[in-house]
Protein backbone atom coordinates (compact mmCIF):
# COMPACT_ATOMS: atom_id res chain seq x y z
CA UNK A 1 0.00 0.00 0.00
CA UNK A 2 1.25 3.47 -0.92
CA UNK A 3 0.88 6.05 1.86
CA UNK A 4 1.26 9.77 1.23
CA UNK A 5 1.19 12.08 4.23
CA UNK A 6 -0.07 15.65 3.93
CA UNK A 7 1.90 17.44 6.64
CA UNK A 8 -0.21 20.31 7.97
CA UNK A 9 0.56 20.29 11.68
CA UNK A 10 -2.59 19.52 13.65
CA UNK A 11 -4.54 19.07 10.40
CA UNK A 12 -2.18 16.45 8.95
CA UNK A 13 -3.62 13.30 7.40
CA UNK A 14 -2.71 10.30 5.30
CA UNK A 15 -3.75 9.29 1.80
CA UNK A 16 -3.83 5.50 1.39
CA UNK A 17 -3.55 4.15 -2.18
CA UNK A 18 -4.08 0.50 -3.08
CA UNK A 19 -6.37 -1.64 -5.22
CA UNK A 20 -9.01 -3.38 -3.14
CA UNK A 21 -8.87 -0.98 -0.18
CA UNK A 22 -12.65 -0.47 -0.26
CA UNK A 23 -13.03 -4.15 0.57
CA UNK A 24 -10.98 -3.65 3.75
CA UNK A 25 -12.54 -0.45 5.05
CA UNK A 26 -13.22 -1.81 8.52
CA UNK A 27 -9.56 -1.69 9.51
CA UNK A 28 -9.41 2.03 8.74
CA UNK A 29 -12.92 3.30 9.46
CA UNK A 30 -14.15 1.14 12.34
CA UNK A 31 -12.17 3.20 14.91
CA UNK A 32 -13.98 6.30 13.61
CA UNK A 33 -17.47 4.85 14.05
CA UNK A 34 -19.71 5.92 16.91
CA UNK A 35 -22.13 3.35 18.33
CA UNK A 36 -21.12 1.03 15.53
CA UNK A 37 -22.27 3.29 12.69
CA UNK A 38 -20.94 5.83 10.20
CA UNK A 39 -22.84 8.54 8.34
CA UNK A 40 -22.03 8.15 4.65
CA UNK A 41 -22.85 10.72 1.96
CA UNK A 42 -23.06 9.32 -1.56
CA UNK A 43 -25.04 9.82 -4.76
CA UNK A 44 -27.72 7.64 -6.31
CA UNK A 45 -25.52 6.15 -9.03
CA UNK A 46 -22.55 5.37 -6.79
CA UNK A 47 -24.64 3.97 -3.95
CA UNK A 48 -26.72 1.76 -6.26
CA UNK A 49 -23.56 0.42 -7.91
CA UNK A 50 -21.14 0.24 -4.99
CA UNK A 51 -23.14 0.64 -1.77
CA UNK A 52 -23.25 -3.10 -1.03
CA UNK A 53 -19.51 -3.39 -1.57
CA UNK A 54 -18.89 -0.41 0.72
CA UNK A 55 -21.05 -1.92 3.47
CA UNK A 56 -19.35 -5.31 3.10
CA UNK A 57 -15.97 -3.64 3.48
CA UNK A 58 -17.10 -2.03 6.74
CA UNK A 59 -17.76 -5.40 8.33
CA UNK A 60 -19.84 -5.07 11.48
CA UNK A 61 -19.91 -1.26 11.29
CA UNK A 62 -23.21 -0.04 9.86
CA UNK A 63 -23.29 2.56 7.10
CA UNK A 64 -26.11 5.10 7.41
CA UNK A 65 -26.39 6.45 3.86
CA UNK A 66 -27.42 9.98 2.93
CA UNK A 67 -27.97 9.70 -0.81
CA UNK A 68 -28.12 12.75 -3.09
CA UNK A 69 -29.06 13.07 -6.78
CA UNK A 70 -26.06 12.52 -9.04
CA UNK A 71 -24.66 15.48 -10.93
CA UNK A 72 -23.30 18.98 -10.50
CA UNK A 73 -26.77 20.37 -9.76
CA UNK A 74 -26.56 18.88 -6.25
CA UNK A 75 -23.73 21.31 -5.42
CA UNK A 76 -26.24 24.04 -4.58
CA UNK A 77 -27.81 25.80 -1.60
CA UNK A 78 -30.71 23.37 -1.80
CA UNK A 79 -28.40 20.36 -1.94
CA UNK A 80 -26.33 21.62 0.98
CA UNK A 81 -29.43 22.32 3.06
CA UNK A 82 -30.81 18.84 2.40
CA UNK A 83 -27.56 17.12 3.42
CA UNK A 84 -27.22 19.17 6.61
CA UNK A 85 -30.85 18.49 7.56
CA UNK A 86 -30.29 14.76 7.16
CA UNK A 87 -27.03 14.85 9.14
CA UNK A 88 -28.83 16.59 12.00
CA UNK A 89 -31.80 14.20 11.80
CA UNK A 90 -29.33 11.32 12.16
CA UNK A 91 -27.80 12.86 15.29
CA UNK A 92 -24.46 14.01 13.91
CA UNK A 93 -22.02 15.17 16.60
CA UNK A 94 -18.90 17.32 16.37
CA UNK A 95 -16.68 14.31 17.09
CA UNK A 96 -18.21 12.25 14.27
CA UNK A 97 -16.49 11.37 11.01
CA UNK A 98 -18.79 11.87 8.03
CA UNK A 99 -17.68 9.75 5.06
CA UNK A 100 -17.85 11.10 1.49
CA UNK A 101 -18.21 8.13 -0.87
CA UNK A 102 -18.43 9.37 -4.44
CA UNK A 103 -16.95 11.74 -6.97
CA UNK A 104 -16.03 15.39 -6.73
CA UNK A 105 -19.59 16.62 -6.27
CA UNK A 106 -20.13 14.32 -3.29
CA UNK A 107 -16.75 15.20 -1.79
CA UNK A 108 -17.23 18.95 -2.17
CA UNK A 109 -20.75 18.88 -0.77
CA UNK A 110 -20.01 16.47 2.08
CA UNK A 111 -16.87 18.37 3.02
CA UNK A 112 -18.65 21.73 3.09
CA UNK A 113 -21.51 20.27 5.15
CA UNK A 114 -18.97 18.78 7.58
CA UNK A 115 -17.20 22.13 7.81
CA UNK A 116 -20.29 23.98 9.00
CA UNK A 117 -22.71 21.54 10.69
CA UNK A 118 -22.39 21.89 14.47
CA UNK A 119 -19.67 24.44 13.64
CA UNK A 120 -17.58 21.68 12.16
CA UNK A 121 -17.10 17.92 12.36
CA UNK A 122 -14.61 15.46 10.88
CA UNK A 123 -14.90 13.82 7.50
CA UNK A 124 -13.22 11.13 5.43
CA UNK A 125 -12.86 11.01 1.65
CA UNK A 126 -13.36 7.72 -0.25
CA UNK A 127 -13.34 9.02 -3.84
CA UNK A 128 -14.84 6.88 -6.60
CA UNK A 129 -13.79 8.80 -9.74
CA UNK A 130 -10.33 9.42 -11.15
CA UNK A 131 -10.83 13.17 -10.96
CA UNK A 132 -11.77 13.01 -7.28
CA UNK A 133 -8.95 10.60 -6.46
CA UNK A 134 -6.19 12.78 -7.89
CA UNK A 135 -7.63 16.21 -7.19
CA UNK A 136 -10.74 17.16 -5.24
CA UNK A 137 -10.36 14.65 -2.39
CA UNK A 138 -6.97 16.10 -1.41
CA UNK A 139 -6.32 19.57 -0.06
CA UNK A 140 -9.46 20.49 1.88
CA UNK A 141 -11.23 22.70 -0.68
CA UNK A 142 -15.00 22.30 -0.29
CA UNK A 143 -17.72 24.33 -2.01
CA UNK A 144 -21.04 24.67 -3.77
CA UNK A 145 -21.93 26.47 -6.99
CA UNK A 146 -24.14 29.55 -7.21
CA UNK A 147 -25.63 31.19 -10.33
CA UNK A 148 -22.74 33.65 -10.57
CA UNK A 149 -20.11 30.93 -10.81
CA UNK A 150 -18.57 27.64 -9.80
CA UNK A 151 -17.33 27.01 -6.23
CA UNK A 152 -17.93 30.60 -5.13
CA UNK A 153 -19.25 29.56 -1.69
CA UNK A 154 -17.22 27.15 0.41
CA UNK A 155 -14.58 26.56 3.05
CA UNK A 156 -11.17 25.04 3.57
CA UNK A 157 -11.77 21.90 5.65
CA UNK A 158 -9.14 19.15 5.59
CA UNK A 159 -10.24 15.51 5.71
CA UNK A 160 -9.07 13.21 8.48
CA UNK A 161 -8.18 10.47 5.99
CA UNK A 162 -8.35 9.80 2.24
CA UNK A 163 -8.78 6.23 0.97
CA UNK A 164 -7.97 5.80 -2.73
CA UNK A 165 -8.87 2.47 -4.33
CA UNK A 166 -8.08 2.43 -8.08
CA UNK A 167 -10.26 -0.68 -8.51
CA UNK A 168 -13.32 1.56 -8.00
CA UNK A 169 -12.56 3.03 -11.43
CA UNK A 170 -12.94 -0.31 -13.23
CA UNK A 171 -16.68 0.20 -13.67
CA UNK A 172 -16.45 3.95 -14.27
CA UNK A 173 -17.91 5.39 -17.47
CA UNK A 174 -15.05 5.96 -19.98
CA UNK A 175 -16.01 9.61 -20.35
CA UNK A 176 -15.54 10.10 -16.60
CA UNK A 177 -12.15 8.37 -16.77
CA UNK A 178 -11.06 10.72 -19.54
CA UNK A 179 -12.28 13.72 -17.55
CA UNK A 180 -10.23 12.61 -14.54
CA UNK A 181 -7.21 12.01 -16.74
CA UNK A 182 -7.20 15.73 -17.54
CA UNK A 183 -6.33 16.45 -13.91
CA UNK A 184 -3.52 13.88 -13.99
CA UNK A 185 -2.03 15.61 -17.02
CA UNK A 186 -2.47 19.00 -15.35
CA UNK A 187 -0.02 18.09 -12.57
CA UNK A 188 2.60 17.16 -15.16
CA UNK A 189 2.06 20.44 -17.01
CA UNK A 190 2.53 22.48 -13.84
CA UNK A 191 5.99 21.32 -12.81
CA UNK A 192 6.86 17.78 -13.95
CA UNK A 193 7.90 17.56 -17.62
CA UNK A 194 9.30 14.05 -17.07
CA UNK A 195 5.88 12.88 -15.90
CA UNK A 196 4.32 14.43 -19.02
CA UNK A 197 6.76 12.49 -21.19
CA UNK A 198 5.80 9.34 -19.26
CA UNK A 199 2.12 10.08 -19.94
CA UNK A 200 2.83 10.59 -23.64
CA UNK A 201 4.19 7.01 -23.66
CA UNK A 202 1.84 5.39 -21.15
CA UNK A 203 -1.38 7.39 -21.38
CA UNK A 204 -3.20 4.61 -23.29
CA UNK A 205 -2.43 2.13 -20.48
CA UNK A 206 -3.70 4.58 -17.85
CA UNK A 207 -6.91 5.22 -19.77
CA UNK A 208 -7.44 1.53 -20.55
CA UNK A 209 -7.18 0.61 -16.87
CA UNK A 210 -3.87 -1.27 -16.81
CA UNK A 211 -3.51 -1.67 -13.05
CA UNK A 212 0.16 -0.81 -12.56
CA UNK A 213 0.19 2.19 -14.91
CA UNK A 214 -3.05 3.62 -13.54
CA UNK A 215 -2.01 3.24 -9.90
CA UNK A 216 1.39 4.82 -10.63
CA UNK A 217 -0.19 7.81 -12.39
CA UNK A 218 -2.65 8.32 -9.52
CA UNK A 219 0.12 8.20 -6.91
CA UNK A 220 2.37 10.66 -8.79
CA UNK A 221 -0.48 13.13 -9.28
CA UNK A 222 -1.57 12.91 -5.63
CA UNK A 223 2.01 13.34 -4.39
CA UNK A 224 2.33 16.45 -6.54
CA UNK A 225 -0.81 17.99 -5.12
CA UNK A 226 0.14 17.05 -1.56
CA UNK A 227 3.46 18.90 -1.89
CA UNK A 228 1.75 22.05 -3.10
CA UNK A 229 -0.91 21.91 -0.38
CA UNK A 230 1.76 21.53 2.30
CA UNK A 231 3.53 24.66 1.04
CA UNK A 232 0.39 26.80 0.67
CA UNK A 233 -2.65 25.28 2.40
CA UNK A 234 -5.16 28.09 1.87
CA UNK A 235 -3.66 29.71 -1.24
CA UNK A 236 -2.16 32.75 0.48
CA UNK A 237 1.39 32.48 -0.90
CA UNK A 238 0.48 31.99 -4.54
CA UNK A 239 2.04 28.52 -4.74
CA UNK A 240 -1.29 26.67 -4.51
CA UNK A 241 -2.74 28.88 -7.21
CA UNK A 242 -0.64 26.89 -9.70
CA UNK A 243 -3.11 24.03 -9.22
CA UNK A 244 -5.62 26.23 -11.04
CA UNK A 245 -3.87 25.73 -14.39
CA UNK A 246 -6.69 25.49 -16.92
CA UNK A 247 -9.32 26.39 -14.33
CA UNK A 248 -9.78 30.11 -15.02
CA UNK A 249 -10.74 29.30 -18.62
CA UNK A 250 -12.41 26.05 -17.57
CA UNK A 251 -14.66 27.44 -14.85
CA UNK A 252 -15.85 30.16 -17.22
CA UNK A 253 -16.76 27.48 -19.76
CA UNK A 254 -18.62 25.48 -17.11
CA UNK A 255 -20.56 28.56 -16.07
CA UNK A 256 -21.39 29.37 -19.69
CA UNK A 257 -22.70 25.83 -20.23
CA UNK A 258 -24.80 25.88 -17.05
CA UNK A 259 -22.76 23.36 -15.00
CA UNK A 260 -24.31 20.65 -17.17
CA UNK A 261 -23.22 17.38 -18.74
CA UNK A 262 -22.50 19.32 -21.91
CA UNK A 263 -19.05 19.88 -20.43
CA UNK A 264 -17.77 17.86 -17.48
CA UNK A 265 -15.34 19.54 -15.08
CA UNK A 266 -12.35 17.53 -16.30
CA UNK A 267 -13.26 18.24 -19.91
CA UNK A 268 -13.38 21.95 -19.09
CA UNK A 269 -9.96 21.69 -17.40
CA UNK A 270 -8.49 19.96 -20.46
CA UNK A 271 -9.81 22.65 -22.78
CA UNK A 272 -8.71 25.29 -20.27
CA UNK A 273 -5.15 23.92 -20.27
CA UNK A 274 -5.10 23.95 -24.08
CA UNK A 275 -6.28 27.57 -24.05
CA UNK A 276 -3.76 28.55 -21.34
CA UNK A 277 -0.89 27.14 -23.41
CA UNK A 278 -2.22 28.70 -26.63
CA UNK A 279 -2.64 32.08 -24.94
CA UNK A 280 0.87 31.80 -23.45
CA UNK A 281 2.28 30.95 -26.88
CA UNK A 282 0.46 33.89 -28.45
CA UNK A 283 2.05 36.19 -25.85
CA UNK A 284 5.51 34.74 -26.58
CA UNK A 285 5.80 33.10 -23.16
CA UNK A 286 6.15 29.51 -24.36
CA UNK A 287 7.01 27.87 -27.63
CA UNK A 288 4.32 26.80 -30.11
CA UNK A 289 5.64 23.23 -30.02
CA UNK A 290 4.79 22.90 -26.32
CA UNK A 291 1.29 24.23 -27.00
CA UNK A 292 0.96 21.71 -29.85
CA UNK A 293 2.11 18.77 -27.68
CA UNK A 294 -0.43 19.66 -25.01
CA UNK A 295 -3.24 20.03 -27.53
CA UNK A 296 -2.36 16.76 -29.27
CA UNK A 297 -2.11 14.81 -26.00
CA UNK A 298 -5.54 15.90 -24.83
CA UNK A 299 -6.93 15.21 -28.29
CA UNK A 300 -5.47 11.70 -28.20
CA UNK A 301 -7.17 11.19 -24.83
CA UNK A 302 -10.55 12.04 -26.35
CA UNK A 303 -10.87 15.33 -24.52
CA UNK A 304 -12.06 18.64 -26.04
CA UNK A 305 -9.32 20.83 -27.49
CA UNK A 306 -11.35 23.48 -29.34
CA UNK A 307 -14.32 25.71 -28.54
CA UNK A 308 -16.30 24.13 -31.37
CA UNK A 309 -19.61 22.93 -29.97
CA UNK A 310 -19.46 25.20 -26.89
CA UNK A 311 -22.34 27.39 -28.03
CA UNK A 312 -22.70 30.91 -26.66
CA UNK A 313 -23.34 34.42 -27.90
CA UNK A 314 -20.44 36.89 -27.92
CA UNK A 315 -18.04 34.12 -26.93
CA UNK A 316 -14.95 36.07 -25.86
CA UNK A 317 -16.84 38.83 -24.07
CA UNK A 318 -19.12 36.36 -22.26
CA UNK A 319 -16.30 34.11 -21.07
CA UNK A 320 -14.20 37.10 -19.98
CA UNK A 321 -17.14 38.37 -17.92
CA UNK A 322 -17.44 34.99 -16.19
CA UNK A 323 -13.71 35.05 -15.43
CA UNK A 324 -14.00 38.47 -13.82
CA UNK A 325 -16.53 37.01 -11.36
CA UNK A 326 -14.20 34.14 -10.53
CA UNK A 327 -13.14 33.76 -6.89
CA UNK A 328 -9.53 34.24 -8.02
CA UNK A 329 -10.32 37.82 -9.04
CA UNK A 330 -8.19 40.02 -6.74
CA UNK A 331 -7.63 43.77 -6.54
CA UNK A 332 -9.45 44.36 -9.80
CA UNK A 333 -7.44 41.73 -11.68
CA UNK A 334 -8.20 38.14 -12.65
CA UNK A 335 -5.38 35.76 -11.78
CA UNK A 336 -4.29 33.52 -14.64
CA UNK A 337 -1.97 30.53 -14.53
CA UNK A 338 0.14 30.77 -17.65
CA UNK A 339 3.24 28.87 -18.70
CA UNK A 340 6.76 29.24 -20.04
CA UNK A 341 6.66 25.65 -21.26
CA UNK A 342 5.64 22.17 -20.15
CA UNK A 343 6.36 21.94 -16.41
CA UNK A 344 6.87 25.71 -16.09
CA UNK A 345 3.54 27.16 -14.94
CA UNK A 346 3.46 30.53 -13.19
CA UNK A 347 0.97 32.99 -11.72
CA UNK A 348 0.19 36.10 -13.78
CA UNK A 349 -2.02 38.84 -12.36
CA UNK A 350 -1.33 41.37 -15.12
CA UNK A 351 -3.45 39.95 -17.95
CA UNK A 352 -5.74 42.40 -19.72
CA UNK A 353 -9.24 40.93 -20.06
CA UNK A 354 -9.71 42.69 -23.40
CA UNK A 355 -6.77 40.65 -24.73
CA UNK A 356 -8.36 37.49 -23.35
CA UNK A 357 -11.71 38.25 -24.98
CA UNK A 358 -10.02 38.93 -28.33
CA UNK A 359 -8.01 35.71 -28.06
CA UNK A 360 -11.14 33.65 -27.32
CA UNK A 361 -13.05 35.20 -30.23
CA UNK A 362 -10.26 34.12 -32.57
CA UNK A 363 -9.60 30.70 -31.02
CA UNK A 364 -10.78 27.66 -33.03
Amino acid sequence: MKTIRVALGGRSYEILIERGLVDRLSGHLEPMARDGRLLVISDEIVWDLLGDRFQAGLGSTKAVPIVIPAGEASKSWAGLSSVIDQLIENGVERSDHVVAFGGGVVGDLAGFAAAIVNRGCNFVQVPTTLLAQVDSSVGGKTAINVPAGKNLVGAFHQPALVIVDPSLLDSLDPRQVRAGYAEVVKYALIEDPEFFEWLERNGPAVLDGEAEARTYAIAVAIAGKARVVEEDEVETKGRRALLNLGHTFGHALETATGFSDRLLHGEAVALGCVLAFAFSAERGLCGPDDARRVREHFRFAGLPTTLTGVEMQGRGEELAAHMERDKKHTAGRTTFILTRGIGKAFVDGTVDMGDVAAFLDEAP
